[in-house]
């Protein structure tokens, strides 16, 4: 299979590019996959390619920019021209741009793709019906959001047009059926990015150090953090290192340079900047905890599924998707309530403070990040887009339910 990966990659900074990253390290690696055409943003630098071990040819495309409008042409001219087995898209609904036209022109793609005969997968990592638009930075306006509702479900029905779309959340499968009436979404698991052979769990000496990870300024905050850090400093005589780890949302540039300066009589604190992927065990690896200061969610959370791989205990907003992921997948932190610095006070400090019940989060994480590999993620995309062919070949409509593949089937 000559297989297409639509994707932000490594070194960009759009959204989910370290999800491409470790989408295209594992598919490179599946016998059934000859070549991958990896059709991505345009970078100054270099694509990072530079895994170990034998895989398949790589062939970058690099056909589309962040908030161009001709994204739509270009990339249909780099699929006329590299002429692919199959597509995967990894989306969100501002993959392509944060301005309206750009992202919406983007995710007509797979659409277009499908009406080819080219099989179409794409990866739909968030929906809009659950996302806090507010929160997540999209708008405040009540108007606004209306409209922003209204278009949302438009683009859903061309990202829907695809093949198959692949959700990570059980949720999004029933939402998506009972409003649109498809039957052709598909629950494909997060997957962790690697699992690492089991840590020792124990900490390095120093300072306990607390991190968030990821990109900062729209639903995930640190000055709920930051406070609470400071309510344990106050109140006990931990001693506790911050580290922020990550870059600015692309809808917040310059958020993380104004925490730096509100928050600088603050000890202890360090902000890393953009963590490139050779550094991020180490980030991981020596965190005391891994606190997720989400004021929303915006679908499955990449970064608890990389905290599990390094066996870290982690501390989580009692909000819905994180909830439901924790359930379905087999993660276990410390709750606190969104937004309220003495309640992740006390799930931090009952972490930090509790060496058992730090080392009993940390192992639990560790096992469900082992359960669900990316090597098995991607047979499953594998795997439909087999059914796909074969179901194409007898003038079928793609069903879901008739193809039969299912993440327990897959687990077990």
């Amino acid at each position: 299979m000559k297989l297409a990966i639509v994707t932000a990659y490594p070194p960009s900074k759009v959204t989910l590019t370290e999800y491409g990253y470790y989408l295209v390290k594992h598919f490179r690696l599946q016998e059934e996959v000859t070549e991958i055409i990896l059709m991505t943003d345009k970078t100054e630098a270099p694509k990072d390619l530079s895994f170990e071990g034998e895989g398949c040819k790589i062939t970058v495309s690099e056909c589309w920019d962040f908030n161009s409008y001709s994204n739509i042409l270009t990339v249909n001219k780099a699929i006329k021209t590299h002429k692919p087995d199959a597509v995967l898209y990894n989306l969100q609904f501002l993959k392509f741009g944060d301005k309206k036209v750009p992202a919406a022109l983007g995710l007509m793609l797979p659409y277009i793709t499908r009406f080819k005969g080219i099989p179409t997968i794409s990866l739909l990592h968030n929906i809009l019906e659950q996302v806090d638009l507010d929160s997540a930075g999209f708008t405040k306006s009540k108007l606004l959001q209306s409209i922003y509702g209204f278009i949302g479900t438009t683009l859903t029905k061309f990202v829907l047009a695809s093949d198959i779309l692949a959700v990570t959340i059980s949720k999004y499968v029933t939402i998506l059926e009972g409003k649109y009436k498809a039957k052709n979404v598909a629950l494909i698991p997060h997957g962790s990015f690697e699992t690492p052979p089991e840590p020792d769990f124990g900490l390095p000496a120093g300072p306990k150090q607390v991190m968030a990870f990821g990109k900062f300024g729209t639903y995930k905050k640190v000055e709920v953090l930051i406070e609470a850090v400071e309510v344990i400093r106050n109140r006990s005589n931990e001693d506790i290192e911050i580290v922020i780890a990550g870059t600015d949302s692309p809808n917040t540039p310059g958020y993380l340079k104004k925490m730096e300066e509100v928050y600088s009589h603050v000890p202890q604190i360090r902000f890393t900047g953009y963590v490139a992927e050779e550094d991020v065990p180490v980030i991981f690896g020596e965190s005391a905890v891994v606190v997720f200061p989400y004021t929303s969610t915006t679908g499955s959370s990449g970064v608890l599924h990389q905290a599990g791989s390094y066996g870290k205990a982690v501390a989580l907003p009692d909000l819905g998707d994180l909830s439901v992921l924790v359930q379905e997948e087999g993660y276990r932190g410390e709750f606190f309530l969104p937004e309220n610095k003495e309640s992740l006070a006390d799930a931090i400090e009952k972490i930090l403070t509790d060496d058992v019940y730090r080392t009993e989060l940390a192992k639990s994480n560790y096992a469900a990040a082992c359960s669900l590999p990316m090597s098995t993620i991607t047979q499953m995309y594998l795997d439909y887009f087999k059914a796909i062919q074969v179901q194409k070949s007898k003038g079928q409509i793609i069903d879901v339910n008739a193809i039969g593949l299912t993440h327990e089937k897959v687990k077990a």
